[in-house]
């Protein structure tokens, strides 16, 4: 049976287990630096890509789009939302001497508001990167809000650890790059000869993914907020009823009463994860053998996903083993239990691979993650655990056909719990896979695209279709798409069966 405690990971794994992470990776930053510096000013133009140039750009687009839900549109046509109907990007870079600024807005009538409301991020969504990129001879040195993609997953794989991701709005679900929440980083890039790379990046502190924590948001995500604390609290219910039979009927309606009473999750249930006790850091290598591109890394960070337990009920039901009679008082005054939430730390050491065969681009990943639950008995922590990904795409007649599966695999599994209220893993698969897909043709000289993309959680038995259809001369682009929800109750997709949706968009590149 697995043990809990409120504690956190154990004294070896706290922030000072990745004291020599982030000393090497100074040490890296700082000995790159001096390699470098004497080259700063690029009196050769083969030493940075900015060499010698000066200059301004700017570029963006402007889309306007109508989102409709049928469902609610047919329930209640005065409260329906359009969605964002006017949006716009705006990207602008600055390049001088051995150096450049890049500067990235995403505005809409929704990041106009206190991204604090409703969300489980404080970083202000206008901005979606602000960085200075300088060029020290051989090395590359980015500092700021930036986007960064490891590994070579399509999809975001096991190896894509430096960002978290903004799930408020799933019409978007396609968008990898334009999901990341961007991060403040210091990252490097020294080419080592040949086509072999090493990289290090340092994240001073810490975000987890963005979630919408409005319960009237179409994107509310009931499966890991209303719908897990309903769950944690009946799974509580349950064990009392065990200790006690005689009451459980008088249980089951203190817990609907629990429910009720409950209060919603907001940001201030979270940690604060800005300190540097939050930070996080790796390195990676890139080199080419053959005719295989491959790759290695090691990161020290945390999940983005928080894991869930209820503060005290590992307490409350061992007194109430103790003392039966503490259980009467419920039926006059139940207890509010608040979320314990926490975002687990890890070390990860993974490797990936990517090479053409056949005309086909093959890629895959593998990582293990090694977390403080090193027993398997810590239910605030969740387990270490593998995952992999491997996916291709290719032509054929015609038609370009990509599929990718993604799959962690949990470690210890023995040791996992069966209470909600106690273990964050409680009653979860061994396995979680994902199989995503999308088959697309273009026509009229590439002017006209039409995609289908599907994306399947195999153990949940949940399913998103993703058809779209668009239409581009030059600079316009006329977009019509739509979603649809399905699959078995619970599952993180099929929560949202009702929210099938249809967007329609035009936009203009400039």
């Amino acid at each position: 049976m697995k043990r809990f405690s409120h504690g956190g990971p154990r004294r070896f794994y706290g922030p000072a287990a990745c004291r020599a992470s982030r000393v090497a990776l100074v040490l890296f930053l700082c000995g790159a630096c001096v390699l470098g510096a004497q080259d700063f000013w690029f009196d050769d133009a083969e030493d940075g890509a900015l060499a010698g140039q000066r200059g301004l750009g700017a570029s963006g687009e402007l889309t306007s789009e109508l989102l409709i839900f049928p469902q609610e549109l047919r329930d209640n046509a005065g409260a329906a939302d359009w969605g964002n109907f006017v949006s716009a990007k705006l990207n602008i870079g600055a390049s001088g001497p051995g150096a450049e600024a890049v500067l990235n807005f995403k505005l809409s009538p929704s990041t106009l508001v206190s991204s604090a409301s409703g969300s489980l991020s404080q970083t202000p969504p206008v901005i979606d990167e602000l960085y200075l990129r300088v060029f020290l001879g051989p090395l590359t040195l980015e500092t700021g809000l930036r986007k960064l993609a490891w590994g070579r997953a399509d999809i975001q794989g096991p190896l894509d650890v430096t960002n978290p991701l903004d799930y408020t709005d799933l019409t978007k679900a396609g968008d990898t790059m334009g999901r990341k929440i961007a991060r403040p980083m210091i990252h490097a890039s020294l080419p080592l000869g040949g086509a072999s790379t090493v990289e290090a990046v340092f994240i001073p502190s810490f975000q987890g993914h963005r979630y919408s924590l409005d319960t009237d948001d179409h994107w509310y995500p009931t499966a890991i907020t209303s719908g897990r604390r309903d769950r944690m609290i009946d799974d509580l219910i349950g064990e009392l009823g065990r200790i006690l039979p005689s009451m459980y009927p008088s249980l089951v309606g203190i817990g609907a009463d629990m429910k009720t009473r409950a209060a919603g999750l907001t940001s201030s249930d979270l940690p604060d994860t800005r300190g540097l006790e939050y930070a996080q850091g790796g390195l990676r290598f890139t080199t080419t053998l053959g005719p295989a591109d491959i790759g290695a890394q090691y990161y020290c960070g945390h999940l983005f996903r928080p894991a869930f337990t209820l503060n005290g009920a590992d307490d409350l039901l061992a007194a109430v083993s103790a003392n039966p009679v503490l259980i009467a008082s419920w039926t006059t005054s139940p207890p509010v239990l608040t979320p314990h939430i926490s975002y687990s730390r890890y070390h990860q050491m993974g490797f990936d691979y990517t090479q053409v065969i056949f005309d086909a681009s093959f890629r895959a990943e593998v990582a293990a993650h090694i977390t403080g639950d090193l027993g398997g008995d810590n239910g605030d922590v969740y387990n270490p655990f593998l995952a992999w990904s491997a996916g291709f795409d290719r032509d054929i007649v015609g038609l370009t056909f990509f599929v990718e599966v993604d799959e962690s695999i949990r470690l210890l599994n023995d040791e996992l719990g069966s209470n909600a209220a106690l273990d964050t893993e409680a009653g979860s698969p061994l396995t979680t896979t994902a199989l995503t897909t999308q088959l697309s043709r273009t026509f009229f000289q590439d002017r006209l695209e039409a995609k289908f993309g599907l994306l399947w959680h195999i153990e949940a038995g949940d399913v998103y279709l993703m058809p779209s259809l668009s239409y581009r001369v030059d600079n316009v682009e006329a977009v019509l798409s739509g979603g649809i929800f399905a699959g078995r109750d619970g599952g993180e997709l099929s929560q949202y069966r009702n929210k099938a949706y249809i967007k329609t968009a035009l936009s203009y590149s400039f």
